[in-house]
């Protein structure tokens, strides 16, 4: 993997993306040659006219990042990465008229990227077909050695067994702190060189997985290992790296203490997130107006109250603050006064409540908090104050969490479905954990494009 800006990124998917720029210049630059042709005009150099053909490609691999055509399932399946690519280029076609009707000229002719998109389309799926096999191969696989044979050991096996894992594991090393649970351990006694045993295997990275680092650890013989050029990493950071959240049953309080992140030199980072809030706060409620309107008509049609509901809710440092949404359940959803979770079809929900929670239309209105500073665009989901005290009794870490601003969006609501109870807000706990700990700008554009999957697929919504 590359650590791009805090966030990992495998090497196959950025190897990938990168090929799709290219076959996306070479699309636009093709089709505008064709173009040419027909028409009797000298096609001329590509760096004569660099803005369309490169506004052309990154508008679509924009689309591409926001539909999930990089997601695990787009590389398993021709099918689904075919649907994801038409919807892509679908989505790219209104990023492209945006670009044009705010700066003319920057873009393709209508003929032209009508041609490119054709192209780009037999390119991109061509690309699939040839190596969706290689990309997924062991070639681009990091090779581990698993010091530990263990419960701890035992969950990575686990992990390397799905088919978005990007490693496999060359052997498991039985440290002699426990019993064995990983039944192909080889015992450390049987080794009678560590290092060499890591060269013979070709290992490019060592995890320490020990039950018990106490009379466990082989100091002497990681640092000779770590001098070879091979990696050592411990199981906390190495789950934060493949799975893109902070392992709960694997973290302890030296390890946020020690670890890199939740890094002090933000003010940078924090006055862009604060400008680019008040921005998109400002164009959000000014362009969808209409749409909270029309929607804030129907419900009161619909069912007996407001239109709008406010809700107290737990902000930056537990701070508490009130937001605004559109409303989606009865009004009498919470007669007695109590805190309920959502559930699943949830018989308090009305119709035009579900429509809005599946396309997040309900969300809305938060723009509002968000221009007054409130909350942010991204950040952890902000949690009622009831559920608050009682999730931070029964779970570590969970005030960490406000240590960032509450956002409408964020790493846990497009990476797991809708939490709706002690559990799932375990596993939600765990990403908003490490967006706290490798927030940047970056991994906010991130968040934001991916929102727009989570939009047009409601995964998990309730």
């Amino acid at each position: 993997m590359i650590r791009l800006f805090k966030h990992y990124i495998p090497y196959p998917l950025l190897f990938l993306g990168l090929l799709d720029l290219f076959l996306l210049i070479v699309a636009a630059e093709i089709s505008w040659i064709f173009r040419a042709s027909q028409i009797g005009m000298s096609a001329g150099s590509i760096f004569e006219r660099p803005a369309p053909i490169f506004s052309f490609a990154l508008a679509l691999q924009v689309s591409l990042i926001a539909v999930g055509v990089y997601g695990t399932e787009a590389l398993q399946s021709l099918r689904f990465a075919a649907a994801r690519i038409l919807v892509a280029i679908s989505l790219g076609v209104i990023f492209l008229s945006i670009m044009a009707f705010i700066l003319p000229g920057i873009t393709l002719w209508r003929s032209n990227s009508l041609y490119a998109m054709l192209l780009s389309i037999c390119l991109l799926m061509g690309v699939r077909m040839m190596l969706g096999t290689v990309l997924d191969s062991d070639v681009f696989k990091r090779r581990l050695l698993i010091l530990g044979a263990g419960s701890r050991a035992d969950r990575i096996a686990q992990l390397s067994g799905r088919p978005e894992s990007g490693f496999i594991v060359c052997g498991y090393v039985n440290m002699n702190e426990g019993p064995a649970v990983v039944d192909n351990a080889v015992n450390r006694s049987t080794i009678e060189d560590l290092p060499q045993h890591v060269i013979d295997l070709e290992v490019s990275e060592v995890v320490l997985a020990l039950e018990e680092r106490r009379n466990s650890l082989p100091v002497a013989d990681l640092l000779t290992i770590k001098t070879t050029g091979v990696h050592v990493n411990d199981m906390s950071s190495f789950l934060e790296r493949e799975t893109g959240r902070v392992d709960l049953d694997s973290v302890n309080p030296s390890w946020f203490i020690f670890s890199d992140g939740f890094s002090s030199g933000r003010r940078i980072s924090t006055a862009f997130k604060r400008s680019f809030d008040i921005f998109l706060s400002l164009a959000l409620l000014v362009f969808t107006g209409p749409i909270i309107l029309i929607f804030a008509l129907l419900i009161v049609l619909e069912s007996r109250g407001g239109a709008f509901f406010k809700q107290e809710r737990v902000g930056l440092y537990g701070q508490k603050f009130n937001i605004l949404k559109l409303r989606s359940m009865r009004a009498d959803a919470e007669a007695g006064g109590k805190a309920m979770w959502a559930s699943e079809n949830d018989p308090r929900i009305t119709r035009i409540g579900n429509f809005i929670r599946k396309v997040r239309i309900d969300e809305l209105p938060q723009a509002w908090s968000v221009l007054k500073g409130e909350m942010s665009f991204v950040g952890p989901r902000p949690e009622r104050p009831e559920f608050v005290d009682d999730l931070q009794t029964k779970m570590p870490f969970y005030a960490e969490r406000h240590m960032v601003k509450p956002g409408i969006t964020g790493w846990a609501q497009i990476n797991y479905p809708y939490g709706a109870s002690i559990e799932d807000s375990r596993h939600k706990l765990e990403y908003d954990l490490y967006y706290a700990k490798n927030y940047t700008p970056f991994l906010d554009i991130l968040i934001l494009l991916q929102t727009i999957r989570v939009v047009l697929w409601p995964e998990g919504a309730r």
